[in-house]
This record gives C-alpha cells, sequence and structure tokens, in this order.
C-alpha cells in the first residue's frame, strides 16, 4: 500500500480541476464545528461553530442545498438531536430536537422516499424519519430490553448505509473499544408484516470479529459496500469493502483498501468521481480512488474529526472567507 502523502502548495492542471470539482463538508467533534474544502483541501472554511454538542454524522441534500448533521449531546442523556441548514451555515434549524433520539450517529439520505436514516448508538436503534424530522420511525431494536442509555456497547448502533436497489439496510454494531466484538448487519427497508422494530426475523449478520467497524456506503454500480474500522490494527485503522451480494456461506473476507488510519471514522464514496473522503480522529482528511490507490492527505490537525459529505456541485459557498454562524 502505498503511503499518504500530502498535497503541496504547488499547482498543477489536475489540482485545478480537482480543486473545482465539488466540495468536501466535515465535522470537528472536539469543539463542535461543520468544516467546508474544496475536494483537494484548499479553501478551508468553518462555516458552523456549535460548541460542545459532540456533531458526528453529516450528509448532504445537494438537490435542496442542506446539510444534515446529527449532534450526540451528553452521552447518557436522551438530548441527542439533527440540524440543518444551507450548504453555506445559514438558515439553521433543529429537524429532529432532544428527546427523540440518544446519541445519533451516521446520517444518510435515501434519495427515492426523501427520509432521513441515522443510527442512535446508546438508544441501540437504527431510525428514520421524514426530511423535516417528522414522524421518526425505529426500524431496528436490538436492546432486547435493556434501558436506554445503553451499557452494553456490542447493542450499540453506528453506521448507516440504505441500498435502495438491494431494498436493504446496513448497519454496524461496534462493540468495545478495540475489542474484535464489531459486527455489521443487514435487514430488509421496511419492517416484515405483523413484526415489530425488536423480533423481526430478516435481521441478516453479514460480518462478525470485526475491530470496530464505523462509518458505511455502498457503491451501487458494483454492488459493494464500503466501511472505517476505528480498531486495533491489522484489520483497524482501516477502510474495508465487501460485495453486497454474496450469497450465505460464500461470502469472501473484507478486503482492506486503505490503511494508516489514526481512529478512522468518516467516509464518503464519489460514484462519479470513483474516489472516497475518509477521516480520522487525529484530524486528517484523506482521499483515495476507490480501490485505494492515489492516496492523499488533504488536511492535517483540523481537530477530532467525524462525519464527512461530498457534493460535486454546492449550490451556496463561494470561494472565499466564510463567516461562521454561531450558536
Amino acid at each position: 500500500m502505498n503511503k499518504a502523502v500530502t498535497k503541496s502548495s504547488t499547482t498543477h492542471k489536475d489540482d485545478q480541476k480537482d480543486s473545482a470539482n465539488g466540495r468536501i463538508y466535515f465535522l470537528d467533534v472536539a469543539v463542535g464545528r461543520v468544516l467546508s474544502a474544496n475536494s483537494d483541501g484548499s479553501d478551508l472554511q468553518t462555516i458552523v461553530e456549535e460548541g460542545r454538542k459532540l456533531p458526528d454524522g453529516l450528509v448532504v441534500d445537494a438537490a435542496a442545498g442542506h446539510l444534515y448533521w446529527t449532534n450526540m449531546g451528553h452521552l447518557k442523556e436522551n438530548d441527542g438531536s439533527i440540524f440543518r441548514s444551507d450548504l453555506d451555515g445559514r438558515n439553521m434549524t433543529t429537524i429532529v430536537p432532544p428527546g427523540s433520539t440518544f446519541t445519533p450517529k451516521q446520517l444518510q439520505i435515501e434519495g427515492t422516499s426523501r427520509k432521513l436514516y441515522w443510527c442512535d448508538r446508546e438508544g441501540m436503534r437504527v431510525l428514520r424519519a421524514n426530511l423535516n424530522g417528522s414522524n421518526v420511525e425505529t426500524l431496528v431494536d436490538t436492546s432486547h430490553g435493556d434501558p436506554r442509555p445503553g451499557p452494553d456497547p456490542t447493542k450499540w448502533c453506528v453506521g448507516i448505509a440504505v441500498d435502495v436497489d438491494g431494498g436493504k439496510i446496513y448497519w454496524t454494531q461496534k462493540g468495545g473499544d478495540n475489542a474484535g466484538e464489531g459486527r455489521i448487519f443487514r435487514a430488509n427497508i421496511e419492517i416484515p408484516s405483523g413484526q415489530t422494530p425488536t423480533n423481526r426475523g430478516d435481521i441478516e449478520l453479514i460480518y462478525d470479529c470485526l475491530p470496530e467497524p464505523i462509518d458505511l456506503d455502498i457503491d451501487p454500480s458494483t454492488r459493494t459496500l464500503y466501511w472505517t474500522d476505528r480498531g486495533d490494527p491489522p484489520r483497524g485503522n482501516t477502510v474495508n469493502r465487501a460485495q453486497l451480494d454474496a450469497k450465505p456461506g460464500k461470502r469472501k473476507p473484507p478486503e482492506i483498501v486503505f490503511d494508516h488510519l489514526m481512529e478512522g471514522i468518516g467516509l464518503v464514496l464519489d460514484h462519479e468521481g470513483g474516489r472516497m473522503f475518509i477521516t480520522d480522529f487525529a484530524g486528517t482528511v484523506y482521499s483515495a480512488t476507490l480501490d485505494g490507490s492515489d492516496r492523499r492527505a488533504l488536511l492535517i490537525g483540523q481537530g477530532n474529526l467525524t462525519g464527512i459529505a461530498y457534493v460535486k456541485s454546492p449550490l451556496a459557498l463561494k470561494t472565499g472567507a466564510a463567516t461562521p454562524v454561531l450558536i
């Protein structure tokens, strides 16, 4: 595997093309910031400063020009929330208020139904809602009767991905820190008739004994699932991938396509560009092609980074200094 290299300040034609090709948005959980940059790491801006609300999951609704992100809040209290803003951080509003989710983690938008999907870690649930925050539904409840906030990390739901073509949701349950208890599950998007989030019979274990799987994303063109793993090397501190449609009993071990992360967290795929963007808790933003080649450290030392999102053509943010929205 090639070592990650930090891009120099020298401008090349490829770099100019890259910087014009979309923007990344990412979260710093340490001080509660939403940041944005060109996809080559240039033009870094802080667009929201919200304090210690512990932002974790982030997604872009490019069609509407909106950002959505989760705030974990106090980890032992039922005060997690989901916010929305314009791409420049303005017009912020609370979509899911405190009291509806304990510690919301990764967040996804399913474009066909226009629904938000997220995992609730200490809440031990997979949930969804309309884009305006209405009609919050529990799709999966992993608590098995445990009180919330849940004390057992093997029941904590963290990463979420929606496979529309396959009619499935995928999620991670990370287990204890570096404990080798991590698992990835899937189930039908809709709960089977006559069943409930606690007793649904369509839940399938995809992988177990993983170091500490975190965020998920799907490449629908190749039917491939990608995820970050925050646990110890050699299998941890990595980005992994695996085929979605392998038959039971014939599933190959995950393929590591990126390594040497410092507690890998956020992951998003640029499907058209054939690349991925990754964050780690040491404060680095990386890019690479989907097979892990052409590794680049785009930004270094930006805090404790969590969720990341990508949009090809931002509607609101312009090159130049941004004024952070303070809340």
